[in-house]
């Protein structure tokens, strides 16, 4: 039996960015930054966010534009900010 860790994510809502970064490497990063990673191909930027985001295409947002892997953002931070 194969072992799998849940995914990070329990809301369906979950936004996922996938672009490339400065260097050309595919970078997949939830919204809020929770979770996220560098990868070699777009197939596998892809795989990896449907996987967190609990197999939902709809919440996937490809960027044409360039995205930096940030994993300094701390979850519901923008929430925070608007509190203050």
């Amino acid at each position: 039996m194969k072992l799998v860790e849940p995914p990070s994510c329990s809301s369906p809502s979950t936004i996922v960015f996938v672009g490339k970064n400065h260097r050309g490497q595919w970078v997949a990063q939830q919204h809020n930054g929770l979770y996220g990673g560098l990868f070699v191909s777009r197939a596998q930027a892809i795989k990896y966010a449907l996987f967190e985001n609990g197999q939902h295409p709809e919440t996937i947002v490809e960027l044409s534009r360039e995205i930096e892997l940030d994993m300094g953002k701390r979850p519901n931070a923008d929430l925070s900010q608007r509190a203050a």
